[in-house]
C-alpha cells in the first residue's frame, strides 16, 4: 500500500501500477541495474516514487518496441523526452493510460492536459473516452480497491476526467434538444457517488439531440416524483456501482414502482451491482445494460 507520507512502494504496487510482473523486475533490477530499491529490516524492497516512476517511463519504452538492454544504456534524464516522443507519435491504448497513470501519481495536471491533447486530435471525443478513459478508469478501480493507490489519486484524476466530460457536454447543451421525448434523468441513488460512467451518457444523449435532467449524486426515490409533475414519458437512468447491493434489488425496484411507476416511466441501469445478478428483474419497467456501448446501440440516431 502507499505510504503517503514517505511515497513508497511495494514491488506489488509497481507490479500493479505498470503491469511489468514482479519478478522482471527483480530481474531488471539484477541484470540491468534499472531500479535502485530500499529495503527494510526485515529485508523487504520498498521504492521510492522516482523509482516507480522509472518503471512507468521503462514500460512505456518497453512495450513501444525498445528492447530492455537498450533501455538500460539510455541516459536517466533522456529516458522522460523519449517517452513524450511515443506519447506524441503513438496513440496506442497502453501507451496513453500509463501516461496518465504517471500524471496521476505525480498529481501533474499539467501532463494529463498534454498527453490528453497529444492524444485527442486524431479522433473524436466518443472514440478516445471508449478506447483510453473507460479502459483507464477500470483499471484504476482495481488499483484502488487493492490499496495501490490512495483515494487522493482516484479523485485528482477523476475530477480532470470529468472536466473533459462537462466541456464536450456544454458544447450540445448550448443547443435546442431535437428530440423532446422521451425525456432522460440521469441519477444516482442514495450513497452512490461514481458519477463519470453517468456523464458520459449524459454527453451521449444530448450528443444526439436528446432532451436531459442530469440530476447527479445520491438521489433518493422520493425526491424524484417531482419529476412527474413536468414530464410524461421519463426514462431513469442510473448506475449502481456501489449501491444498492444485489440483493437490495428487489427492493429498490418494488420502492420505485410505488413512487415512480405512471406516465410511462422506465429505469434503465447500468453498473457493477448489475453484473451480479443471476437473473433478469421480475420488474417489466426495468432495463439492464451491462455497458457505455450497450446502452448506446439502442439508441435512435
Amino acid at each position: 500500500m502507499m505510504n503517503s507520507s514517505e511515497k513508497s512502494f511495494s514491488i506489488r504496487d509497481l507490479e500493479n501500477l505498470s503491469g511489468i510482473k514482479a519478478h522482471t523486475i527483480r530481474i531488471w533490477e539484477k541484470r540491468y541495474n534499472l531500479l535502485s530499491p530500499e529495503r527494510t529490516e526485515t529485508n523487504i524492497r520498498t521504492y521510492s516514487l522516482e523509482s516507480l516512476q522509472k518503471l512507468l517511463n521503462i514500460t512505456l519504452l518497453y512495450n513501444s518496441g525498445t528492447k530492455i538492454s537498450k533501455i538500460s544504456k539510455i541516459k536517466e534524464d533522456n529516458i522522460p523526452l523519449l517517452v513524450n516522443e511515443i506519447i506524441a507519435k503513438n496513440s496506442e491504448k497502453h501507451h496513453a493510460i500509463n501516461a496518465f497513470k504517471l500524471a496521476m501519481v505525480n498529481f501533474d495536471t499539467h501532463q494529463f492536459y498534454n498527453t490528453y491533447n497529444s492524444l485527442v486530435a486524431d479522433r473524436s471525443f466518443k472514440e478516445f473516452f471508449n478506447e483510453v478513459f473507460i479502459p483507464l478508469m477500470t483499471e484504476l478501480g482495481m488499483l484502488w480497491q487493492s490499496k495501490t493507490i490512495s483515494p487522493a489519486h482516484e479523485h485528482f484524476i477523476s475530477s480532470l476526467i470529468k472536466q473533459k466530460i462537462y466541456i464536450q457536454t456544454e458544447k450540445y447543451q448550448k443547443l435546442p434538444p431535437t428530440k423532446e421525448s422521451p425525456v432522460y434523468v440521469l441519477y444516482l441513488p442514495e450513497g452512490e457517488v461514481h458519477e463519470i460512467g453517468l456523464l458520459f451518457l449524459n454527453y451521449e444523449l444530448v450528443s444526439r439531440g436528446h432532451k436531459t435532467i442530469f440530476l447527479g449524486q445520491s438521489n433518493s426515490i422520493h425526491s424524484l416524483k417531482e419529476l412527474l409533475n413536468y414530464y410524461d414519458n421519463l426514462n431513469f437512468v442510473s448506475y449502481f456501482t456501489i449501491s444498492p447491493r444485489p440483493d437490495e434489488l428487489d427492493r429498490y425496484f418494488e420502492a420505485f414502482s410505488n413512487e415512480l411507476r405512471g406516465k410511462n416511466s422506465k429505469l434503465m441501469i447500468l453498473g457493477y451491482q448489475t453484473q451480479k445478478l443471476q437473473s433478469k428483474p421480475n420488474f417489466d419497467f426495468v432495463e439492464i445494460f451491462e455497458s457505455i456501448a450497450h446502452f448506446t446501440a439502442q439508441l435512435p440516431n
